[in-house]
């Protein structure tokens, strides 16, 4: 995640770091390119067809139409994302109050408690793919990578301790309904990040970006002659970026730039339990270059 302040006019224009622009710079130029040789073709070779603008006006407004609902469709994914995870850490600071309230014995709460952070640093192992599971384990107190789902065998852990250790129903009630809450925000992360945006949505955005950028040139021939290359760059940096961004917001838990920053929530979870584990808490993660992991 891009966290910085606002930044002025100049670097607001020249701003590289969290904008998509190295990604579709490569497609801007090929675009752009094409678009002057069809003006060297037209001036010097053959005479080409010189298109009415007015179609790729209408063209124009419903691709971006289309574009603005899959951003939305996007955006939502990232924002719920973000409350889930919101969500997650809300109940870990719960369940640090929860095991000093229902457990009487201080190792069978510290071991609760650290089960919970493994827990919470095994969920963004498996949103992310990621095969680092140190700080996982070190949490956990033992290895949990070889289980067919890492996250719920210490969930499954933490469930069997509490029943263990809690001294009557009410506590074990309490204790249930808190991991009953952590397990439906680890469920609803898992939704999003195993149901992507329809395909059909993205195979039928980048077509018509393809081809919408690839024929304006023909729109632009007689208004603009050789500045056509300038405007079709504008045009499918437009296009291209906002095709772009909805990909990379779709998928809200991804290591980009703009992706949430689950290690820095994890480290917030660490910092809220150290107090209920008698321990110095770890230093807060800061952005790097204005990037927060």
């Amino acid at each position: 995640m891009i966290l910085r302040e606002k930044p002025g006019i100049v670097a607001l224009l020249f701003a590289v770091r969290g904008s998509v622009l190295p990604r579709i710079l490569p497609r801007i130029l090929a675009v752009s390119a094409l678009a002057a040789v069809v003006v060297w073709l037209d001036g010097n070779i053959l005479a080409l067809p010189h298109t009415n603008a007015a179609p790729f006006a209408v063209f124009g407004v419903a691709l971006s139409l289309f574009l603005g609902f899959r951003n939305n469709a996007a955006y939502e994914r990232w924002w719920e994302g973000r409350c889930l995870w919101g969500q997650l850490l809300a109940d870990l600071r719960a369940l640090g109050r929860d095991a000093e309230l229902f457990l009487p014995q201080r190792e069978d709460r510290h071991q609760l408690l650290r089960l919970a952070l493994g827990f919470i640093h095994l969920h963004r192992i498996n949103l992310r793919k990621s095969s680092d599971f140190t700080q996982a384990n070190a949490w956990a107190g033992e290895d949990f990578s070889q289980t067919p789902h890492p996250p719920c065998a210490v969930m499954n852990r933490m469930t069997t301790l509490a029943a263990q250790s809690a001294p009557d129903g009410f506590a074990r009630k309490a204790l249930s309904e808190r991991l009953s809450s952590i397990t439906l925000a680890q469920a609803g992360c898992e939704r999003i990040a195993a149901t992507p945006l329809p395909y059909v949505y993205s195979l039928l955005v980048f077509r018509t970006t393809y081809l919408y950028c690839l024929l304006i040139p023909f729109a632009l021939l007689e208004s603009t002659g050789w500045m056509t290359p300038v405007f079709v760059a504008i045009v499918a940096y437009v296009f291209f970026g906002l095709a772009e961004v909805t990909e990379e917001l779709s998928h809200p838990f991804g290591e980009t730039v703009n992706g949430l920053p689950l290690d820095a929530v994890c480290r917030t979870a660490e910092i809220s339990l150290c107090d209920h584990l008698e321990q110095t808490p770890p230093a807060p993660m800061t952005p790097q270059n204005y990037i927060l992991t």
